[in-house]
C-alpha cells in the first residue's frame, strides 16, 4: 500500500531528518519526496510504500501527527488511494 505525507509547518532545521527517520524506523520506503520553502514556510509531500511495514496506517498517521506536534508542524499521513479516488470524480 502507498500513502502521502505531508508536512507543513516554519522552516526549521532537522524536518526532513526526522520524518525520513520515523519512516525508516518504522520499514516505510520514501519513494518521492518533493519540498520547499516560501517566505519561511516549509512544505513538503512525500510518496510512501508501507508494504513492508506491520503497523496499521492509522496508528501510524497518529504517530508521525505526534512527531510534527513535537517540532510544531502540522504532519498527515493519508492513504493514496483516497488522491486517486479524487482524481476520478
Amino acid at each position: 500500500m502507498k500513502a502521502v505525507i505531508t508536512v507543513i509547518g516554519k522552516d526549521q532545521i532537522g524536518i526532513l531528518a526526522k520524518i525520513s527517520t520515523l519512516c525508516a524506523q518504522k520499514q516505510i520506503n520514501v519513494e518521492d519526496v518533493t519540498q520547499s520553502i516560501v517566505q519561511g514556510m516549509f512544505a513538503m509531500t512525500m510518496v510512501v510504500d508501507l508494504s513492508r511495514c506491520d503497523e496499521e496506517i492509522t496508528a501510524l498517521s497518529e504517530r508521525f501527527a505526534k512527531e510534527g506536534e513535537t517540532m510544531g508542524l502540522d504532519v498527515r499521513m493519508t492513504r493514496s488511494e483516497l488522491y486517486d479516488a479524487m482524481h476520478r470524480i
